[in-house]
């Protein structure tokens, strides 16, 4: 038998709040969403004036990060992104009827080394989404430092 570190509502609403803080710091209306293990919400907000689009979109990339264990980017970082034309995962995105996200604003959440949920992000560009993400990441690191857990605090994530 296996331990299993498991992410809380409350873990998760602290990486929303702090995700949407950047979101309001650099000026951009996000939607975040922070999924568990099994690529489920725990907490799902949109900004408001957010697009109306976002919820589905962040869930999506939430859920690809966790279920995948990488970073929603790598999918088509060239030149060996796996879901780049000719690469042996070209099209992954059709699979889990259309959820599968490979482009840039979806993270797993890492802790003491395992993927332990996913965090995704809609609204803004690469950039602003990837912020609003690591800061997620960060504040749960924080938080969690004091107990003991290591998460992993950064964009490019592959476990």
């Amino acid at each position: 038998m296996k331990k299993a570190i498991k992410l809380e509502l409350a873990e998760a609403r602290h990486m929303a709040r702090a995700a949407l803080k950047k979101a309001e710091e650099i000026g951009v209306k996000e939607t975040v969403c922070v999924v568990d293990e099994g690529g489920y919400p725990l907490v799902l907000e949109r900004m408001d004036g957010g697009r109306i689009t976002g919820p589905q979109i962040a869930w999506n990339k939430a859920f690809t990060a966790s279920g995948h264990k990488r970073s929603t980017h790598l999918f088509t970082r060239a030149p060996d992104g796996p879901a780049l034309p000719g690469n042996e995962a070209f099209g992954i995105q059709l699979s889990f009827e259309g959820r599968f996200a490979a482009f840039v604003g979806g993270y797993p959440i890492v802790v003491n080394g395992e993927v332990v949920g996913g965090i995704g992000l809609s609204g803004g560009n690469g950039e602003q989404d990837t912020q609003c993400g690591v800061a997620g990441l960060q504040a749960l690191g924080e938080l969690l430092q004091a107990q003991g857990y290591d998460v992993t605090v950064q964009a490019d994530i592959k476990k």
